[in-house]
């Protein structure tokens, strides 16, 4: 609910605080300023929060020996995985809905969206970020039987692809991207034709992470 409320009244805010005397132009918030807001929140905010509460996934299931029973009856390894995964991703697809959904209704409401171009686009790059960020956590989850280790793993993953994204020629194929430009894509600073190489990239990376997650978990003794 912040994302368009403070695009709105920050102006004001400035206004009402500035000292007597002093006349700075500013300029009227518009659309664009709330999706700002929303593109810079969620990353910074959402995807830390996401892993902070993910984190433990797994990590608690081995310190607790929760899953010895099931196992021990013949449950699948990898629907462990699956279900552990879907839950997660359900919760963040939902919380993730809400935010944008609320962020656009209140920028609709205030100014319209006219002349923001691949809003659909720019948001479902996001929400797949956060979707890879999911498969890391299932895989560090299996490699490390600690909370702080998963953490640490998958902070550490986002830290290699702020890096990678230093060398400019590797920029266009970095997942990081839809996390990163969207706001390049909805002023059509960048073509959504640029997304399709990390998108592309990011899926087959959950995909793979997701494999190596089972595959571990099922030599892992628990």
């Amino acid at each position: 609910m912040i994302n368009p409320i403070t695009a709105k009244i920050t102006p004001q805010l400035l206004k009402a605080f500035m000292p007597k005397g002093m006349n700075i132009t500013i300029a009227e918030p518009t659309a664009l300023d709330s999706w700002v807001q929303f593109f810079k929140n969620v990353p910074q905010l959402g995807i830390i929060v996401l892993m902070v509460i993910f984190s433990g996934i797994m990590a608690n299931e081995f310190s607790r020996g929760t899953l010895i029973n099931m196992l021990t009856k013949g449950l699948p390894r990898s629907i462990v995985i699956f279900s552990k995964f879907s839950m997660a991703a359900t919760v963040w697809t939902f919380s993730y809905a809400l935010c944008s959904v609320v962020t656009y209704l209140y920028t609709e409401f205030f100014w319209g969206s006219n002349g923001i171009s691949n809003i659909p686009l720019s948001l479902f790059s996001l929400w797949l970020f956060g979707i890879l960020i999911l498969a890391m956590i299932m895989l560090s989850g299996v490699l490390f039987n600690s909370s702080y280790g998963g953490l640490l793993f998958t902070g550490g993953f986002v830290v290699v692809l702020m890096l990678i994204n230093i060398v400019p020629g590797l920029q266009k194929y970095n997942p990081i991207s839809l996390a990163s430009r969207n706001m390049a894509l909805l002023t059509n600073e960048i073509a959504a034709s640029d997304f399709l190489l990390p998108i592309s990239i990011s899926i087959i990376t959950a995909i793979l992470a997701l494999g190596f997650a089972i595959a571990l978990f099922n030599k892992k003794q628990v």
